[in-house]
């Protein structure tokens, strides 16, 4: 018997791979033969150069740029810190996080006076509450025959507008002049050019809009007037009738105010000014405010008292169900709790940060400063170091560090000034640092103590911060980092 052999079967198979292929080249010559020709243009001649070759390594850490800036500078700056915290002393804190990632702090959680930085807070929630585009507008009203006379009592219906001020009115403080005022003029003007020519009553100042709370309870009487206040529904050139003259009655004084400027127009008036609700459903003229981002613009720049307290009765009338300070720091307190604000330690007595009753932590600070990051509604409404007419003018000039870059409000409360004595003071500053790449620092910076608002004692500690900020600002960005 003939032994079995096994014969190779790869041959068979290779012939049997190729007839599917050779049937699917010989359809494809026959689909080629009878398709139309299809011409593609030459590119016009020139001269192509090849990209550059990276030489960064296909595994280096350049090839992470983000993540490798990110690390070694939040590492650098942790690491130049060491001089500010150790300047905090027990009676002040600080804490600063880098795109909202936290970098270092010492005694965040101590309970202290935030004097002005208070308004960063008020800004911030009326903001979110109210919106950036939200006006405030003041009315008049009255019953306006065809012959041009108003029978009866002329209303001045405040809105609420903190900014409502004659051309000449120029602010409680030279050094830091109002700007996006509501012009009371143009309102006149308008009334003029509805045909008003005689008024067979008085022009009548409403302020009903708000309570007759003028003062913070809290505020002692160095305050009163001389810092903020009165604060009333309707309140031109912040209750001045004149650059020489107060009025007793915020609602009294605006109607005389206008009365003038109607009598200035030709408008014949039977009576003086005087305060009350308006019986008119009649609109005879109006005026809006600039955007409420605006507003708070000048608040934040020019560290307005009058506008921080009348935005938080306009908060507690808008979300409270009443124009008053009671229902605006209701409000207040609600929303921090819902931005997720450790409310430990913090105590919110007004809206300007004028009451030594107020308290904040750094940690609480921050966290708000956190909750507005990345959006700039409100980075974009704080003085720019080193402005002309803003609190942050002084320590930021030009040709020191962050001149030009930093953005914050600043906070001064001497409290030794007002009679009491044995409380401590405060100077404050919280804001952001912008960086090239982008992102920014966000930084709170509360300190207290008898004399901390006198520059001998406060500016050692700002120079050291706006010293290690400025290195920071100049570190490598994920630009420079990346690969080459």
């Amino acid at each position: 018997m003939m032994p079995y052999r096994r014969h190779n079967p790869y041959p068979g198979l290779l012939v049997a791979a190729m007839i599917p292929a050779l049937v699917i080249g010989a359809v494809w010559k026959v689909a080629d033969h009878f398709a139309p020709e299809v011409r593609v243009p030459l590119a016009s001649p020139g001269i192509v150069t090849p990209p550059t070759a990276m030489s960064t390594p296909l595994l280096s850490v350049r090839r992470a740029p983000g993540v490798l800036s990110d690390d070694a500078g939040s590492t650098r700056l942790q690491g130049s810190l060491g001089p500010l915290l150790n300047l905090i002393d027990g009676s002040s804190c600080v804490d600063i996080s880098v795109n909202g990632q936290h970098v270092a702090g010492k005694n965040e959680n101590l309970s202290l006076r935030p004097a002005s930085n208070m308004k960063l807070v008020t800004a911030l929630v009326a903001l979110e509450v109210l919106g950036p585009d939200y006006t405030y507008t003041t009315t008049v009203q009255g019953d306006l025959d065809s012959e041009g006379v108003v029978q009866g009592n002329l209303f001045l219906v405040g809105g609420g507008d903190p900014v409502l001020s004659d051309t000449w009115w120029n602010g409680p403080n030279p050094y830091y002049p109002p700007f996006n005022m509501t012009i009371i003029e143009q309102l006149a003007d308008t009334v003029a050019g509805a045909g008003v020519k005689a008024i067979t009553g008085a022009v009548v100042g409403d302020a009903s809009r708000y309570d007759d709370e003028w003062y913070a309870p809290s505020w002692t009487p160095d305050v009163k007037f001389v810092e903020a206040g009165p604060i009333a529904g309707l309140l031109v050139n912040d209750s001045r009738e004149s650059l020489t003259r107060a009025a007793n009655d915020p609602a009294i004084g605006a109607a005389n105010v206008f009365t003038k400027l109607l009598q200035d127009r030709f408008v014949m008036i039977g009576k003086v000014g005087k305060s009350g609700r308006s019986t008119s459903a009649t609109t005879i003229a109006s005026i809006r405010s600039n955007p409420l981002s605006s507003i708070i613009n000048e608040m934040l720049v020019t560290s307005d008292n009058n506008t921080a307290e009348m935005l938080l009765k306009e908060i507690g009338l808008a979300k409270g169900g009443s124009g008053t300070s009671i229902a605006g720091l209701a409000v207040v307190n609600a929303t921090l709790q819902s931005w997720g604000v450790p409310m430990d330690g913090v105590t919110v007595a007004d809206g300007s940060g004028l009451s030594d009753d107020n308290r904040l932590t750094c940690a609480a600070l921050l966290k708000v400063l956190q909750h507005a990051s990345g959006t700039g509604i409100l980075r974009e409404q704080l003085p720019l170091g080193g402005q002309p007419g803003s609190t942050l003018y002084d320590g930021f000039q030009k040709g020191k560090p962050l001149f030009g870059v930093i953005r914050a409000k600043t906070g001064t409360l001497y409290n030794y000034q007002d009679g009491v004595g044995g409380k401590p003071g405060a100077k404050a500053l919280a804001g952001y640092v912008p960086l090239r790449d982008g992102g920014e620092v966000e930084f709170a910076l509360l300190l207290n103590g008898p004399q901390i608002a006198e520059q001998v004692n406060y500016r050692p500690i700002w120079d050291v911060f706006a010293t290690t900020m400025a290195a920071y600002v100049a570190s490598p960005t994920a630009i420079d980092l990346g690969p080459r």
